[in-house]
């Protein structure tokens, strides 16, 4: 085990799953103070839950079943986890949790410190995000009810995107649909908020510059960024849109789903197993969702799903510098996008047209600009850190409040 670590103040941040419970830790007394001194997850919710923990240093600080807990018992798992935390955070308060909420709806365009209230219009917005939204509320609610003097923050995945245009939010529908909700929203809005704001650090010349993000991994999108406000995306009303992903299939001719309804008899639910969990890469190549695997593979079909994603990443992506008129650079963030040289490399050479050219050697090493002294277009890749977002906003709402949540106090995380 290691030495406990000692902080003054910690910030937890939560992203629920349906069978996980991802969390960091973050510490400090202000936003360029703040610190990632803990990560980890509770795996198997509802089978066999698995504690995975480690340290700033990606040392392994607890990796083991918790036998002591029912499994389907979320207030109970983060009980756990809270006396876990009391004996590697010593000498520090729990200052507030922070939550990454899939969907904001049309209501929620900043982070908002949760309450009975917020709770109630979150539970609304189910329907619009049913595979997720639930298990975001549920961590809530089971956090509330085993600490509930504890501030917590709701911070929205959709929210970002709220400064497009209303072309880019409206589908050609009767506009009583408009109205009940039926819009684009996208998503991964607190990855493209980082960057926006990264990227004027390693490029200051760019902080106005019209930029795709490519945010590549099992889930999938692109944004257009220009001067740091989304301008357009290719997620819509739900995250099944846009790209081909792990197990999505992104744009889908709605015609097929009546297809399917039609002449094959499938229902919501088997639709939605099917678009959510058997399509992306996995359904095209039958051999799995994971980019990495498709790239070792022999299998002409894992070749073909790859040549898909890299042909939709470009394509979509040309779609974005045209809402934008123009494309001054390119970014790559997220699992696949930080991670495989070969799906950037395919990328880049179909947008070689608009001036993108990789320097091989950059590309390979991963390095931050891995665009070729002579491209027109430069390209980086940015780690994006969703959760060190979280954890800002978290920061900056309970400093800027007034009332009832400024005057909360933290509790301490070690016993008196």
């Amino acid at each position: 085990m290691s030495q406990p670590i000692s902080q003054r103040d910690a910030y937890l941040i939560i992203n629920a799953g349906s069978s996980s419970l991802k969390f960091s830790v973050f510490c400090g007394a202000g936003k360029a103070e703040l610190d990632a001194v803990l990560s980890g997850q509770i795996s198997g919710i509802g089978t066999e839950p698995k504690f995975e923990a480690k340290d700033a240093q990606r040392r392994v600080l607890a990796d083991g079943t918790v036998d002591e807990v029912e499994p389907g018992d979320r207030a109970g798992l983060l009980g756990f986890l809270l006396s876990w935390m009391r004996h590697e955070l010593k000498d520090t308060r729990l200052v507030a949790a922070g939550h990454r909420v899939v969907h904001g709806g049309t209501r929620f365009a900043k982070p908002v410190r949760i309450t009975p209230q917020v709770l109630a219009d979150l539970e609304g917005l189910i329907p619009l995000a049913p595979l997720h939204q639930p298990h975001n509320i549920a961590a809530m609610a089971a956090l509330a009810e085993v600490y509930p003097e504890l501030p917590q923050v709701a911070c929205f995945d959709t929210a970002f995107h709220q400064t497009r245009p209303w072309q880019a939010q409206t589908f050609a529908i009767p506009r009583e649909l408009t109205e009940e909700g039926v819009r684009r929203y996208g998503f991964h809005g607190l990855s493209y908020e980082y960057i926006a704001q990264r990227l004027p650090q390693i490029a200051p010349e760019l902080a106005d510059a019209r930029v795709v993000v490519c945010h590549l991994g099992s889930g999938s999108s692109l944004c257009a960024l220009r001067a740091g406000k989304s301008m357009d995306t290719t997620m819509g009303f739900t995250a099944l849109d846009g790209l081909p992903m792990g197990t999505r299939p992104g744009n889908i001719d709605p015609g097929v789903l009546i297809y399917l309804m039609r002449e094959k008899g499938m229902g919501a639910d088997a639709l939605e197993k099917l678009l959510y969990h058997k399509s992306g890469l996995l359904g095209v190549s039958g051999v799995s969702n994971d980019m990495r695997a498709l790239l070792d593979s022999d299998s002409p079909q894992a070749a073909e799903a790859v040549e898909l994603f890299c042909f939709q990443v470009a394509k979509q992506a040309t779609a974005l510098a045209t809402a934008m008129g123009g494309l001054d650079a390119v970014v790559f963030t997220a699992g696949v996008g930080e991670n495989s040289a070969p799906v950037r490399a395919r990328v880049a050479e179909k947008l070689a047209w608009l001036g993108v050219k990789l320097d091989g050697a950059a590309n390979r090493a991963k390095a931050t600009r891995i665009s070729a002294a002579e491209s027109r277009v430069p390209v980086f890749v940015i780690p994006t850190d969703e959760e060190r977002m979280i954890a800002s906003h978290t920061l900056d709402l309970l400093a800027n409040a007034t009332g009832a949540a400024a005057s909360a106090a933290p509790l301490p995380v070690a016993a008196e």
